[in-house]
């Protein structure tokens, strides 16, 4: 058991489990904020445009709930929910989008620093080409202790 527990230790202290747990609590604060963003900013855009304040307006009642004298619900209605599922395709398309638009920045930025490096290097080794070599500095010294003389 101890050797089981100490296997388990080992797996969970790996750098890709703890990425991977990052991961996922940042892709759930990343969704919270995307809802954010459909729910109060684009979804008030669509009602403003189509008249509702919600994608579920678009949704087709098929059949209507049926109540008894009481008000309890009896029969459940028949909802075909394509107004819901429009919701969905607009979340999915702003996740998307926003998902694209960070990914093309970091390869973005990967880019930039890559030409960086490359850069660098380049200048280094032009100066590397600028220095003299051991017999080209002993050359010139041989020749100022000759003109001295």
């Amino acid at each position: 058991m101890k050797k089981f527990i100490d296997e388990f230790k080992a797996f969970v202290s790996r750098g890709n489990v703890m990425d991977m747990a990052i991961g996922v609590i940042i892709g759930g604060a990343f969704g919270a904020i995307t809802k954010s963003l459909v729910d109060n900013v684009i979804t008030p855009l669509l009602a403003f445009v189509f008249g509702s304040p919600n994608t579920d307006a678009l949704n087709i009642t098929l059949r209507a709930a049926e109540t008894d004298a009481a008000g309890e619900v009896v029969k459940d209605a028949l909802v075909l929910g394509l107004g819901t599922f429009v919701g969905s395709i607009i979340n999915f398309l702003v996740i998307a989008l926003v998902l694209f638009s960070v990914i093309k920045a970091i390869n973005k930025a990967h880019e930039i620093a890559e030409k960086a490096k490359k850069q660098e290097e380049e200048e280094a080794a032009a100066e590397e080409e600028k220095k003299p070599t051991a017999e080209e500095l002993l050359g010139a010294i041989l020749e100022e202790i000759k003109a001295k003389k």
